[in-house]
């Protein structure tokens, strides 16, 4: 059976770091994926030489379109909401209004007005740290677990990381690359999801290719800021490394029984659970 399965994320690029494998996977297996992002990213930091043709956000939007054909997806739609800035201090002016101010109830309703006419069978947001707690990805979490409330739809996948794995990649990383001054790897430590909560272990590896594409994309988003970018530093990974470093995504569905840990995204679906 082919399922309807929609990806909500904050802005462009989060796709490519959080589920860019697995939407590449359903896309492969026939399934059809939509990607839907909240904002067009204007407020990420970019250099002014990667901004080319347009706004920031103009040039983000673009790169959206060109990473969700990477990954092959089927539809692509905005909800049309201000990006509210790394700490959320973007406010409302004459445009739209921040995504991490909206009114939840009403992001919800054209989350799930989307949801109920792609009929969809999934949809992923994130967890309830927002990963490591920008404010629009904590907002994903409430919009998206509402929306799925009222569009009746069956399976949420919170796309996450796996915490402990992280902090000890951290610890490992310190010990023979020296990190800037102003990086606390502390901050991790209530980031992202612990292992005991993750319920879906996803192999991603054959779809390495994809999410480098897809993560190529995001040209803006490699460039930038005081200190090196996480896309500029994992598209630097050479290539049979990145597939081993970046070939699992992981998620949490809430209410699932503990102890087994899923490798199908759809397994609740489908009964084809490896526990």
């Amino acid at each position: 059976m082919r399922h309807a399965c929609v990806f909500f994320h904050a802005h462009p690029d989060d796709e490519a770091l959080l589920t860019a494998g697995t939407m590449a996977r359903l896309a492969a297996e026939g399934h059809r994926v939509v990607l839907v992002v909240a904002t067009a990213g204007e407020q990420g930091l970019a250099a002014p030489e990667a901004v080319t043709g347009g706004s920031l956000g103009a040039v983000r939007t673009r790169e959206l379109h060109a990473s969700a054909r990477a990954l092959g997806c089927a539809r692509v739609e905005f909800l049309g909401y201000a990006d509210s800035g790394l700490d959320g201090s973007a406010v409302a002016g004459d445009g739209p209004t921040p995504f991490a101010s909206a009114d939840v109830e009403e992001a919800a309703g054209r989350l799930a007005d989307l949801l109920r006419e792609e009929n969809a069978s999934l949809l992923t947001s994130y967890d309830p740290a927002g990963g490591y707690g920008h404010p629009d990805h904590v907002q994903v979490h409430r919009v998206g677990a509402r929306a799925a409330e009222i569009a009746g739809t069956p399976v949420v996948l919170e796309a996450t990381v796996d915490r402990d794995l992280l902090l000890r990649g951290l610890r490992l990383a310190s010990k023979v690359y020296p990190f800037p001054p102003e990086f606390d790897a502390r901050t991790f430590e209530t980031a992202y999801s612990p292992r005991a909560a993750i319920t879906h272990k996803v192999d991603v590896r054959r779809y390495a290719q994809a999410k480098r594409q897809s993560m190529a994309a995001h040209v803006t988003q490699a460039t930038g800021g005081d200190s090196t970018r996480t896309l500029a530093a994992l598209l630097r990974i050479p290539r049979p490394l990145f597939r081993w470093v970046l070939g699992t995504e992981w998620y949490v569905q809430r209410g699932l029984p503990p102890g087994r840990v899923l490798r199908d995204p759809l397994a609740t679906l489908t009964d084809e659970c490896v526990g």
